[in-house]
């Protein structure tokens, strides 16, 4: 056996104990880097300033040293990877070894194990470029609406061009009985609709309502309802009164506003007391309101106002003053003015924010059932990616039955208006506008992919994100972008080859030139090494050894990998160890969607 020959060390490090590993003398021979190739294995990295790079990867401020092995682990099986030390060992990096030597032990650092499959390879790019191209003919197909029946007529009668029309717009038929007992069906469209929706006047913004009944949509050309809206204020009257806590707290609150309101039409016909009422800093009569009704009435202090008068003796003296009585419908009218609907909106908003929480959830399609969201899974097949816009009326509806619940009188009802605006105050009023939905293997084996969705260049924000199953993913933007970006997610900074969609093993070349676009480490687009029909493997792995793999990677030498891979960056003649790790940092893919069905697969750089 042959050990390290380690010389000027302390006896206490001599004495001490470490990992080894037992190497065959010819698998010791047939992977160990020759001394010039160690050159191009390790470097050190210099960090700086700490930041945090885009995809996550924290990098500290310091100093780290990078090792890049040079052996690929292509037949299947398990492997044992050994970080190891080579001290010691100067005089056989050549590959010569003593006569008679079997074995080599090496110190090992650090280790690992892992299993390679390629037969179970998981072709991600490949996944990627089936996901998107039923758009590449046309980008209609992306969108969220059930597929046209294999058995529609080519030349549809009126009846049944309007039954395709409906599925075309994202409607899915539903069971349905009639208020008079009779079964029939309808049609529904969740929020997710596969174009612009158009606008429902009054549904969701209007008054209160206590019934579904004033969101149904009847086509009388067909005599079918469209369910759509009536089924969203209902669901959001479930989820309302389901919670406990926001039910209480909305009876509560349509309590409070039903009062103040009360005190106001009381006050309607007694300026220095409606202005009391008015001004209060709670909304409520109290001290500071009785001090300055004594104030307008001619007391000089609050004791003034609350002594009992003193009348006159002679009854002829006395004078009696009657104010007019306002009708009912003239006190509710009084509602109306701004001074009185500033005190409503005080009240109701002493009590928003316990309301907007659940509100906010709701606006977020959270909460929602997925069936409501996706009523037919037709319309979503496996490995499939669809895209679609949200209907604001449809979110409206879902608030709307949340929020008239505990809508009792119709003093309620005109205290709507100030709840209404306090909790969308509150709130923001912000819905997602647009989304996306992918069921794919793609999912559970990237849990953690990059969605970045832009419109005009600018980037939108990813309001929610959710696994309603695990092969399925769901996105909702603040806006409708024209290009969505689906990016692997990078584990660090790690080292590999790529495979083009022809299956080529190369290397994506990255940009080594500082103060250029794009910038350095950046990966150049469609560029790769080596280039026509060669592959890394092809020319650049060692020749089999009699009883050590083939799978080492040959840098050395003017036709080796190091300098052919410098020759693609002219006038460069050779690589410093930093360059050459950088381009063989493995990058991550990704694919580009946008609105005319373009669509891109390529490595990008999100390390370098």
């Amino acid at each position: 056996m042959l050990g390290p020959a380690l010389t000027d060390l302390p006896d206490t490090t001599l004495d001490g104990y470490c990992q080894s590993i037992d190497v065959p003398a010819s698998l010791f021979t047939a992977i160990l880097p020759t001394e010039e190739e160690l050159y191009y294995l390790a470097h050190v990295r210099d960090v700086a300033e700490p930041a945090l790079l885009a995809d996550g990867e924290i990098l500290e401020k310091g100093t780290f040293s990078v090792v890049t092995a040079n052996r690929f682990p292509r037949a299947a099986g398990d492997y044992a990877v050994h970080l190891v030390s080579l001290e010691g060992f100067d005089r056989h990096l050549d590959g010569s070894l003593p006569d008679g030597t079997e074995t080599v032990r090496l110190c090992s650092l650090w280790s690992w194990s892992f299993r390679n499959d390629p037969t179970a390879a998981f072709d991600a790019q490949g996944i990627l470029a089936d996901l998107i191209k039923p758009g590449n003919t046309d980008p209609e197909n992306l969108a969220l609406r059930m597929p046209r029946p294999s058995a529609a007529p080519a030349s549809p009668t009126l009846d049944e061009q309007y039954a395709l029309d409906r599925l075309h717009h994202g409607y899915v038929p539903v069971p349905h009985r009639l208020i008079t007992g009779e079964q029939s069906y309808a049609w529904y469209r969740g929020p997710f609709t596969p174009l612009t929706a158009q606008l429902a006047p009054g549904i969701g913004t209007d008054t209160p309502r206590t019934t579904a009944d004033h969101a149904l949509i009847y086509d009388q050309d067909h005599g079918v309802f469209d369910v759509s809206y009536a089924a969203a204020w209902t669901l959001g009257r479930a989820i309302g009164i389901a919670d406990p806590s926001y039910a209480a707290g909305m009876t509560r609150t349509r309590r409070e506003l039903a009062n103040t309101a009360t005190r106001l039409m009381a006050a309607a016909t007694d300026p220095p007391r409606a202005q009391a009422a008015l001004t209060d800093p709670d909304g409520r009569p109290g001290l500071s309101a009785l001090a300055r009704l004594a104030r307008d009435r001619g007391g000089k202090t609050l004791v003034d106002a609350l002594r009992a008068p003193q009348l006159p003796q002679d009854p002829a003296a006395r004078t009696t003053t009657t104010r007019p009585r306002l009708s009912h419908a003239a006190a509710r009218a009084s509602l109306a003015a701004e001074p009185q609907q500033a005190a409503l909106l005080a009240t109701a908003g002493r009590h928003a924010d316990s309301l907007t929480e659940r509100l906010d959830e709701l606006g977020k399609l959270r909460l929602v059932p997925f069936s409501y969201l996706l009523p037919d899974f037709r319309m979503l097949p496996q490995e499939s990616l669809r895209l679609f816009r949200i209907d604001p009326t449809w979110i409206d509806a879902l608030l709307a039955g949340a929020r008239d619940i505990a809508t009792s009188t119709t003093l309620d009802v005109s205290c709507d208006q100030a709840l209404r605006r306090a909790t969308t105050t509150a709130r923001g009023d912000t819905y997602p506008q647009a989304g996306m939905l992918l069921r794919s293997a793609l999912v559970p084996a990237w849990p953690q992919m990059r969605i970045a969705a832009t419109q005009a260049g600018r980037a939108l924000t990813e309001v929610r994100r959710d696994h309603p199953a695990p092969d399925m993913m769901l996105c909702l933007f603040d806006g409708v972008p024209d290009e969505v970006t689906i990016r692997e997610p990078s584990e660090g900074i790690h080292f590999g080859i790529d495979l083009t969609l022809d299956g080529r093993e190369v290397i994506n070349l990255r940009q080594l030139t500082a103060g250029t676009t794009p910038p350095l480490g950046a990966t150049l687009p469609g560029q790769h090494f080596p280039s026509g029909t060669d592959t890394v493997f092809s020319r650049f792995l060692r020749p089999a050894h009699a009883d050590g793999p083939a799978d080492v990677l040959r840098l050395r030498g003017d036709d080796g990998l190091a300098k052919q891979l410098a020759a693609a960056f002219p006038p460069l003649t050779d690589l410093h160890p930093a360059q050459f790790a950088l381009e063989l940092v493995n990058a991550p893919i990704e694919q580009h969607l946008t609105p005319t069905g373009s669509a891109r697969s390529e490595p990008i750089d999100q390390d370098a």
